[in-house]
């Protein structure tokens, strides 16, 4: 994997939002393969409004944006509504994101988001446009990185480190279980987990040390009078899908 763009492919373009999108477009179609079946990605032509990469052989989609300097904690993305409307569709693509020394334009980081991750929580509605701006009223969202649990950031560049196809495939396919999940409140709840789970930051833990995170999780789901048992559920999915083994008597370990 090379970590810089072809800068010979900026000929000719002036725009530097046209520059970019060449530059990156064609490193990810360059160096990028599909994390679902290992296979080297294709570029929709005519831009496809809903992904800028496919997989011919898994069929799987991808979104590409990209930004200069830090990753930061939001990513800027299209319209609200439009994404709103994504998540519950068949359409939804997978999400990449790369990042890139604007000084080098060497490639700091690039991470794929699997669209099972995608859930209205993670996506912050912007202040709609003024009504001086071109598009007034327009809104506009950003996806909330922080949000997201770790283990649904998978790099194949961290902080300018290759990271191993072995290492991405696995990482991909341990929490593609959560394709099963149409209901989006269901797949709220076992994302919550999964971040309690990785704010512990240890591999063995106890139901106790989920207890913990009950108030928290009421908060999040106000609706639900009995916490403690939602927790053990998503637990035993969990451990039902070889995310988690349990080892008796309230304890579990990462697979």
């Amino acid at each position: 994997m090379d970590l810089g763009f072809d800068i010979s492919l900026s000929s000719g373009y002036e725009n530097k939002s046209q520059i970019a999108r060449v530059l990156t477009e064609s490193w990810v179609e360059k160096n990028i393969f599909c994390p679902n079946c290992g296979s080297y990605l294709s570029n929709y032509e005519n831009n496809k409004p809903v992904a800028d990469f496919y997989c011919s052989k898994c069929s799987e989609d991808y979104e590409l944006k990209s930004k200069k300097d830090k990753m930061g904690k939001k990513i800027v993305d299209g319209a609200y509504t439009t994404m709103i409307e994504r998540l519950q569709s068949e359409s939804n693509p997978n999400f990449f994101f790369l990042n890139y020394d604007k000084n080098t334009l060497d490639i700091s980081n690039f991470i794929v988001i699997p669209k099972h991750f995608f859930i209205p929580e993670i996506i912050e509605k912007r202040n709609p446009l003024s009504s001086t701006a071109r598009r007034a009223g327009w809104v506009g969202c950003n996806i909330l990185l922080d949000t997201i649990p770790n283990s649904g950031k998978i790099f194949y560049v961290k902080d300018s480190k290759i990271q191993s196809k072995d290492k991405i495939l696995e990482e991909w396919h341990k929490t593609s279980f959560l394709k099963e999940s149409h209901n989006i409140k269901s797949k709220g709840w076992i994302l919550d987990i999964l971040k309690c789970i990785e704010k512990l930051d240890k591999k063995d833990f106890t139901l106790h040390d989920i207890y913990k995170f009950e108030t928290y999780l009421k908060l999040k789901h106000p609706d639900n009078n009995n916490v403690q048992a939602k927790i053990r559920q998503q637990l035993q999915v969990l451990r039902d899908k070889n995310y988690l083994k349990f080892e008796g008597l309230g304890k579990y370990i990462l697979q």
